[in-house]
Protein backbone atom coordinates (compact mmCIF):
# COMPACT_ATOMS: atom_id res chain seq x y z
CA UNK A 1 0.00 0.00 0.00
CA UNK A 2 1.26 3.86 -1.13
CA UNK A 3 -0.25 5.86 2.13
CA UNK A 4 1.46 8.99 0.80
CA UNK A 5 0.46 11.02 3.55
CA UNK A 6 1.22 8.70 6.44
CA UNK A 7 4.57 7.78 5.18
CA UNK A 8 5.59 11.70 4.52
CA UNK A 9 4.35 12.33 8.37
CA UNK A 10 6.19 8.96 9.38
CA UNK A 11 9.53 10.26 7.42
CA UNK A 12 9.36 13.90 9.10
CA UNK A 13 9.05 11.85 12.29
CA UNK A 14 12.13 9.35 11.75
CA UNK A 15 14.06 12.66 10.85
CA UNK A 16 13.37 14.69 14.19
CA UNK A 17 14.52 10.54 16.02
CA UNK A 18 17.29 9.66 14.05
CA UNK A 19 19.71 11.27 16.31
CA UNK A 20 18.76 8.68 18.71
CA UNK A 21 18.14 6.08 17.16
CA UNK A 22 21.32 3.30 17.02
CA UNK A 23 22.40 1.93 13.62
CA UNK A 24 24.63 -0.99 12.71
CA UNK A 25 24.71 -4.62 11.96
CA UNK A 26 21.81 -7.05 14.08
CA UNK A 27 22.65 -9.82 15.81
CA UNK A 28 21.99 -13.27 14.58
CA UNK A 29 19.21 -16.23 16.85
CA UNK A 30 19.33 -19.39 15.85
CA UNK A 31 15.73 -21.34 15.47
CA UNK A 32 14.63 -24.17 14.64
CA UNK A 33 10.57 -24.56 14.95
CA UNK A 34 9.53 -27.33 13.16
CA UNK A 35 5.81 -27.87 13.98
CA UNK A 36 3.21 -26.48 11.98
CA UNK A 37 2.11 -22.78 12.30
CA UNK A 38 1.21 -19.87 10.10
CA UNK A 39 3.67 -17.10 8.68
CA UNK A 40 2.48 -13.77 8.53
CA UNK A 41 3.86 -11.59 5.74
CA UNK A 42 3.75 -7.59 7.48
CA UNK A 43 4.52 -5.18 4.31
CA UNK A 44 5.55 -2.36 6.42
CA UNK A 45 4.90 0.94 4.79
CA UNK A 46 6.17 1.90 1.55
CA UNK A 47 9.15 2.93 0.67
CA UNK A 48 9.69 2.90 4.67
CA UNK A 49 12.25 -0.52 4.28
CA UNK A 50 10.58 -1.93 7.66
CA UNK A 51 8.36 -4.85 5.84
CA UNK A 52 8.63 -7.92 8.40
CA UNK A 53 8.01 -11.61 8.65
CA UNK A 54 6.28 -13.31 12.05
CA UNK A 55 5.44 -16.78 12.52
CA UNK A 56 2.53 -17.72 15.14
CA UNK A 57 1.93 -21.63 16.80
CA UNK A 58 -1.31 -22.28 17.31
CA UNK A 59 -0.91 -25.14 19.77
CA UNK A 60 1.55 -22.77 22.00
CA UNK A 61 -0.04 -19.32 20.71
CA UNK A 62 3.17 -18.15 20.60
CA UNK A 63 4.49 -15.71 18.28
CA UNK A 64 7.36 -14.69 16.96
CA UNK A 65 7.90 -11.17 15.37
CA UNK A 66 10.74 -9.96 12.45
CA UNK A 67 11.80 -13.40 12.73
CA UNK A 68 13.78 -12.56 8.85
CA UNK A 69 15.31 -9.73 10.92
CA UNK A 70 16.38 -11.95 13.62
CA UNK A 71 17.20 -15.06 11.72
CA UNK A 72 19.41 -13.15 9.26
CA UNK A 73 20.59 -10.39 11.05
CA UNK A 74 19.53 -8.40 8.01
CA UNK A 75 16.07 -6.43 7.49
CA UNK A 76 13.54 -8.16 4.89
CA UNK A 77 13.53 -5.02 2.65
CA UNK A 78 10.26 -2.68 1.30
CA UNK A 79 6.79 -4.63 0.92
CA UNK A 80 6.26 -8.01 2.05
CA UNK A 81 3.68 -9.19 -0.10
CA UNK A 82 3.72 -12.41 -0.16
CA UNK A 83 4.74 -15.98 0.88
CA UNK A 84 5.07 -19.45 -0.77
CA UNK A 85 5.91 -22.55 0.55
CA UNK A 86 7.02 -25.31 -1.74
CA UNK A 87 9.38 -28.70 -1.09
CA UNK A 88 10.71 -27.33 2.41
CA UNK A 89 11.36 -24.32 1.11
CA UNK A 90 9.64 -20.59 1.86
CA UNK A 91 9.57 -17.97 -0.93
CA UNK A 92 8.66 -14.59 0.94
CA UNK A 93 8.15 -12.16 -1.67
CA UNK A 94 9.13 -8.63 -1.23
CA UNK A 95 7.18 -6.26 -4.11
CA UNK A 96 9.18 -2.47 -3.68
CA UNK A 97 12.34 -4.27 -3.64
CA UNK A 98 12.08 -6.27 -6.13
CA UNK A 99 13.22 -9.62 -4.77
CA UNK A 100 12.39 -13.21 -3.44
CA UNK A 101 14.24 -14.60 -0.27
CA UNK A 102 14.37 -18.49 0.02
CA UNK A 103 14.52 -19.16 3.35
CA UNK A 104 14.24 -22.84 5.37
CA UNK A 105 10.64 -22.44 6.93
CA UNK A 106 12.32 -23.99 10.42
CA UNK A 107 15.43 -21.64 10.74
CA UNK A 108 14.15 -18.53 9.07
CA UNK A 109 17.73 -18.41 7.22
CA UNK A 110 17.98 -17.38 3.95
CA UNK A 111 19.09 -20.07 1.66
CA UNK A 112 18.88 -18.17 -1.59
CA UNK A 113 17.77 -15.38 -3.86
CA UNK A 114 15.81 -14.31 -6.71
CA UNK A 115 16.64 -10.99 -8.14
CA UNK A 116 16.51 -8.91 -11.23
CA UNK A 117 12.09 -9.17 -11.03
CA UNK A 118 11.03 -5.31 -11.32
CA UNK A 119 8.05 -5.57 -8.91
CA UNK A 120 7.10 -9.36 -8.15
CA UNK A 121 3.67 -10.29 -6.35
CA UNK A 122 3.22 -13.47 -6.01
CA UNK A 123 4.72 -17.14 -6.95
CA UNK A 124 3.29 -20.64 -8.15
CA UNK A 125 4.83 -23.28 -8.83
CA UNK A 126 3.70 -24.96 -12.48
CA UNK A 127 6.54 -28.08 -11.62
CA UNK A 128 9.76 -28.86 -9.92
CA UNK A 129 11.47 -27.02 -12.73
CA UNK A 130 8.96 -23.76 -13.38
CA UNK A 131 8.00 -21.28 -11.37
CA UNK A 132 5.95 -17.96 -12.37
CA UNK A 133 6.20 -14.71 -10.65
CA UNK A 134 3.66 -11.94 -11.19
CA UNK A 135 4.67 -8.11 -11.20
CA UNK A 136 2.84 -5.44 -10.45
CA UNK A 137 4.86 -3.03 -13.44
CA UNK A 138 6.62 -5.32 -15.45
CA UNK A 139 4.00 -6.23 -18.29
CA UNK A 140 5.48 -10.35 -18.50
CA UNK A 141 5.35 -12.58 -16.11
CA UNK A 142 8.52 -14.26 -15.01
CA UNK A 143 9.57 -17.69 -15.47
CA UNK A 144 12.12 -18.82 -12.65
CA UNK A 145 13.65 -22.23 -12.28
CA UNK A 146 13.80 -22.86 -8.73
CA UNK A 147 16.43 -25.59 -8.65
CA UNK A 148 18.81 -22.63 -9.48
CA UNK A 149 16.54 -19.96 -8.52
CA UNK A 150 17.54 -18.27 -11.87
CA UNK A 151 15.37 -16.47 -14.12
CA UNK A 152 14.67 -18.83 -17.67
CA UNK A 153 12.04 -16.78 -19.63
CA UNK A 154 9.52 -14.36 -19.49
CA UNK A 155 6.28 -14.03 -20.87
CA UNK A 156 4.24 -11.24 -22.52
CA UNK A 157 1.05 -10.14 -21.36
CA UNK A 158 0.23 -8.32 -24.11
CA UNK A 159 0.59 -5.38 -22.98
CA UNK A 160 -1.65 -6.20 -20.00
CA UNK A 161 0.98 -4.36 -17.03
CA UNK A 162 -0.19 -6.09 -13.83
CA UNK A 163 -0.35 -9.29 -13.36
CA UNK A 164 -1.45 -10.55 -9.49
CA UNK A 165 -2.61 -13.94 -8.16
CA UNK A 166 -2.01 -16.81 -10.32
CA UNK A 167 -4.03 -20.24 -10.50
CA UNK A 168 -2.88 -23.56 -12.58
CA UNK A 169 -5.17 -26.39 -13.41
CA UNK A 170 -4.02 -28.83 -15.73
CA UNK A 171 -2.13 -26.77 -18.55
CA UNK A 172 -3.49 -23.60 -17.89
CA UNK A 173 -2.44 -20.85 -15.24
CA UNK A 174 -5.13 -18.12 -14.71
CA UNK A 175 -3.85 -14.53 -13.72
CA UNK A 176 -5.94 -11.20 -12.91
CA UNK A 177 -4.55 -7.94 -14.27
CA UNK A 178 -6.00 -5.93 -11.17
CA UNK A 179 -4.25 -1.93 -11.51
CA UNK A 180 -6.05 -0.24 -14.06
CA UNK A 181 -7.39 -3.48 -15.76
CA UNK A 182 -10.36 -5.55 -16.15
CA UNK A 183 -8.81 -9.14 -17.46
CA UNK A 184 -8.40 -12.38 -16.47
CA UNK A 185 -4.96 -14.21 -18.54
CA UNK A 186 -4.55 -17.50 -19.40
CA UNK A 187 -1.28 -18.69 -19.98
CA UNK A 188 -0.50 -22.28 -21.84
CA UNK A 189 1.92 -23.70 -19.57
CA UNK A 190 3.67 -25.89 -22.42
CA UNK A 191 4.37 -23.30 -24.51
CA UNK A 192 4.54 -20.58 -22.01
CA UNK A 193 2.45 -18.03 -24.18
CA UNK A 194 -0.74 -15.90 -23.68
CA UNK A 195 -3.52 -17.71 -25.76
CA UNK A 196 -6.83 -16.26 -24.25
CA UNK A 197 -8.21 -13.73 -21.76
CA UNK A 198 -11.74 -12.73 -20.45
CA UNK A 199 -13.01 -9.15 -19.51
CA UNK A 200 -14.26 -9.09 -16.02
CA UNK A 201 -15.44 -5.95 -13.47
CA UNK A 202 -12.74 -3.39 -12.98
CA UNK A 203 -9.64 -4.09 -11.00
CA UNK A 204 -9.82 -7.72 -10.30
CA UNK A 205 -7.95 -8.25 -6.99
CA UNK A 206 -8.30 -11.70 -5.86
CA UNK A 207 -8.40 -15.42 -7.67
CA UNK A 208 -8.88 -18.61 -6.50
CA UNK A 209 -10.39 -21.54 -8.09
CA UNK A 210 -12.86 -24.17 -5.42
CA UNK A 211 -13.24 -27.51 -5.57
CA UNK A 212 -15.85 -27.66 -8.30
CA UNK A 213 -12.84 -26.27 -10.28
CA UNK A 214 -14.54 -22.77 -10.70
CA UNK A 215 -12.62 -19.57 -10.75
CA UNK A 216 -14.07 -16.70 -8.08
CA UNK A 217 -12.43 -13.29 -8.82
CA UNK A 218 -13.66 -9.88 -7.07
CA UNK A 219 -13.57 -6.58 -8.90
CA UNK A 220 -13.07 -3.17 -7.15
CA UNK A 221 -15.84 -1.35 -9.95
CA UNK A 222 -15.81 2.17 -10.64
CA UNK A 223 -17.49 4.84 -12.87
CA UNK A 224 -21.68 3.32 -11.95
CA UNK A 225 -20.09 -0.01 -12.02
CA UNK A 226 -20.68 -2.12 -8.65
CA UNK A 227 -18.20 -4.02 -7.48
CA UNK A 228 -18.58 -7.72 -7.66
CA UNK A 229 -17.81 -11.45 -7.08
CA UNK A 230 -17.16 -13.57 -10.25
CA UNK A 231 -17.87 -17.18 -10.97
CA UNK A 232 -16.05 -18.26 -14.47
CA UNK A 233 -15.75 -21.78 -16.10
CA UNK A 234 -12.47 -21.87 -16.48
CA UNK A 235 -12.84 -24.29 -19.50
CA UNK A 236 -15.19 -21.87 -21.33
CA UNK A 237 -14.78 -18.91 -19.52
CA UNK A 238 -18.15 -18.37 -19.32
CA UNK A 239 -19.11 -15.98 -16.55
CA UNK A 240 -21.65 -18.34 -14.32
CA UNK A 241 -22.52 -15.67 -11.96
CA UNK A 242 -22.20 -11.62 -10.56
CA UNK A 243 -23.02 -11.03 -7.52
CA UNK A 244 -22.60 -6.79 -7.25
CA UNK A 245 -21.79 -5.51 -3.76
CA UNK A 246 -22.26 -2.00 -2.70
CA UNK A 247 -20.34 0.53 -4.17
CA UNK A 248 -18.70 1.46 -0.43
CA UNK A 249 -17.96 -2.19 -0.05
CA UNK A 250 -15.78 -3.43 -2.87
CA UNK A 251 -14.88 -7.32 -2.21
CA UNK A 252 -11.50 -8.37 -1.75
CA UNK A 253 -8.97 -10.81 -0.24
CA UNK A 254 -10.68 -13.92 -1.86
CA UNK A 255 -9.60 -17.35 0.35
CA UNK A 256 -11.15 -20.80 0.96
CA UNK A 257 -11.60 -23.00 3.41
CA UNK A 258 -9.95 -26.29 3.69
CA UNK A 259 -12.50 -28.22 2.00
CA UNK A 260 -12.66 -25.40 -1.09
CA UNK A 261 -16.03 -25.10 -1.16
CA UNK A 262 -16.86 -21.84 0.92
CA UNK A 263 -15.59 -18.86 0.20
CA UNK A 264 -14.59 -16.11 2.61
CA UNK A 265 -13.83 -12.40 1.33
CA UNK A 266 -13.66 -9.13 3.03
CA UNK A 267 -16.00 -6.21 1.87
CA UNK A 268 -15.63 -4.00 5.00
CA UNK A 269 -17.01 -7.12 7.05
CA UNK A 270 -15.86 -10.73 6.84
CA UNK A 271 -18.54 -12.75 4.82
CA UNK A 272 -18.40 -16.52 4.07
CA UNK A 273 -20.57 -17.97 1.33
CA UNK A 274 -20.56 -21.84 -0.06
CA UNK A 275 -19.21 -22.02 -3.45
CA UNK A 276 -22.55 -23.55 -5.03
CA UNK A 277 -24.47 -20.43 -3.40
CA UNK A 278 -27.37 -18.87 -5.82
CA UNK A 279 -26.95 -15.50 -3.76
CA UNK A 280 -24.86 -13.19 -1.20
CA UNK A 281 -25.47 -14.32 2.57
CA UNK A 282 -27.46 -12.19 4.36
CA UNK A 283 -25.49 -11.55 7.76
CA UNK A 284 -21.66 -11.65 7.89
CA UNK A 285 -19.60 -13.88 9.22
CA UNK A 286 -17.33 -11.46 11.62
CA UNK A 287 -19.34 -7.83 11.48
CA UNK A 288 -17.54 -4.68 11.01
CA UNK A 289 -16.78 -3.24 14.45
CA UNK A 290 -14.57 -0.70 13.68
CA UNK A 291 -11.68 -2.92 12.64
CA UNK A 292 -9.52 -2.14 9.76
CA UNK A 293 -10.18 -5.82 8.44
CA UNK A 294 -6.76 -6.20 5.96
CA UNK A 295 -5.89 -9.58 5.67
CA UNK A 296 -7.47 -13.23 5.32
CA UNK A 297 -6.36 -16.90 6.19
CA UNK A 298 -8.02 -19.82 6.94
CA UNK A 299 -5.82 -22.68 8.19
CA UNK A 300 -6.34 -25.41 5.67
CA UNK A 301 -6.16 -28.49 7.96
CA UNK A 302 -8.63 -27.18 11.20
CA UNK A 303 -10.84 -24.28 9.20
CA UNK A 304 -10.17 -21.70 11.44
CA UNK A 305 -9.77 -18.40 10.46
CA UNK A 306 -6.82 -15.42 10.38
CA UNK A 307 -8.15 -12.20 10.18
CA UNK A 308 -5.65 -8.92 10.05
CA UNK A 309 -6.23 -5.74 11.34
CA UNK A 310 -3.92 -2.87 9.78
CA UNK A 311 -5.20 -0.45 12.71
CA UNK A 312 -3.74 3.05 11.23
CA UNK A 313 -1.01 1.51 8.69
CA UNK A 314 1.38 2.99 10.61
CA UNK A 315 1.57 1.33 14.46
CA UNK A 316 1.85 -2.37 14.73
CA UNK A 317 -1.36 -4.85 13.48
CA UNK A 318 -2.99 -7.32 15.11
CA UNK A 319 -4.31 -10.83 14.20
CA UNK A 320 -7.24 -12.24 14.98
CA UNK A 321 -7.77 -15.92 15.11
CA UNK A 322 -11.50 -17.50 14.99
CA UNK A 323 -13.03 -21.23 14.97
CA UNK A 324 -14.55 -21.72 11.56
CA UNK A 325 -17.89 -21.13 13.57
CA UNK A 326 -16.66 -17.28 14.38
CA UNK A 327 -15.29 -17.65 17.88
CA UNK A 328 -12.70 -15.99 18.84
CA UNK A 329 -9.76 -18.40 20.03
CA UNK A 330 -6.66 -15.41 20.47
CA UNK A 331 -5.19 -12.09 19.76
CA UNK A 332 -1.42 -11.16 18.56
CA UNK A 333 0.43 -8.01 17.70
CA UNK A 334 2.61 -8.60 14.52
CA UNK A 335 4.30 -5.96 12.47
CA UNK A 336 3.33 -3.11 10.33
CA UNK A 337 0.40 -3.96 7.98
CA UNK A 338 0.14 -7.52 8.20
CA UNK A 339 -1.58 -8.32 4.71
CA UNK A 340 -1.13 -12.45 4.18
CA UNK A 341 -1.09 -15.81 5.77
CA UNK A 342 0.96 -18.69 4.62
CA UNK A 343 0.10 -22.38 6.23
CA UNK A 344 3.27 -24.61 7.43
CA UNK A 345 2.43 -28.53 7.82
CA UNK A 346 5.25 -30.21 9.41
Amino acid sequence: MKHGIRNLFGSLVLLGLGACMEYGPQPEEAFDIRSRGVFITCEGNFMWDNASLSFYDPVTRQVENTVFLRANGMKLGDVAQSMTLHDGKGYVVVNNSGVIYVVDPATFRVTGLIEEVVSPRYLLFVDEQTAYVSDLYDPRITVIDPRTNRIRSRIDMNGHRSTEQMVLAGERVYVNCWSYDNKILVIDTRTERLVDSLTVGWQPNSLVMDRHGKLWTATDGRDGEAPALWRIDPATLEIERRFELPADRPPSKLTLDEQNDRLYFIARDVWRMPTDAESLPAEPFLPYTGTLYYGLGVDPDTGEVYVADAVDYVQNGVVYRFSDTGQPLDTLRVGVIPGSFCFKRP
